[in-house]
């Protein structure tokens, strides 16, 4: 029975939980970062600079959209179950497949691409491991590394440039890669033992 003013209460509401559609802004720009995936790689397997300025370009615009995407979901509330899945895999797909095309071509080693990938595939089973106890947030030095990412695969996109300074960025990444690594495998460790903690076990 609801209370009403003549009984000297306040009425009883019912808070109205907000739905949001997974079809929002910050989702559409997640799902466009996965769909340039393939015309990246094809700018990248044609010859000529021309086409390299061009996968340069697409490159950069999906890792601006990665940044936007993450931005206006916080914003305007637009967190989705589906985001939450589509939108690492999206970054995970728009560097793998740069990190893959540029080994294949013989312009980065293939260790330093399987060992960042490595990392990347290993810390999501990890994350999906202990779930159960818990969800390991991002870290600043998970965001630093992305960062590091990104422009060290631009520099060896872009023609031109010097290799020593491809070196130096691509091998800054890299550590930062393996040490983000490492400390998510601490917190995970962590994070089981609070949990065994807390049920007594």
């Amino acid at each position: 029975m609801t209370n009403t003013p003549e009984t000297g209460t306040e009425p009883v509401t019912t808070p109205v939980v907000r739905r949001v559609s997974p079809w929002n802004i910050a989702n559409v720009l997640t799902v466009l970062r996965l769909v340039v995936v393939p015309f990246f790689v094809a700018c990248m397997l044609v010859d000529g600079t021309g086409w390299r300025y061009a996968a340069l370009v697409v490159f950069l615009l999906a890792s601006l959209t990665d940044q936007l995407d993450g931005w206006l979901a916080r914003r305007y509330g637009l967190i989705t179950d589906f985001g939450k899945i589509a939108d690492p895999i999206a970054d995970k797909a728009l560097i793998g497949a740069a990190l893959v095309t540029l080994s294949a071509a013989g312009e980065l080693p293939w260790w330093v691409t399987c060992t960042i990938l490595g990392r990347e595939v290993g810390v999501t089973a990890l994350r999906v491991a202990v779930i159960r106890h818990g969800v390991i947030p991002a870290s600043y030095g998970g965001k630093v590394k992305t960062v590091l990412q990104i422009a060290a695969i631009a520099l060896y996109i872009l023609p031109g440039v010097p290799q020593s300074l491809r070196w130096g960025l691509i091998g800054l990444a890299l550590a930062v890669t393996v040490v983000t690594g490492l400390d998510y495998v601490i917190r995970a460790m962590r994070l089981r033992k609070v949990a065994e903690k807390a049920r007594g076990g």
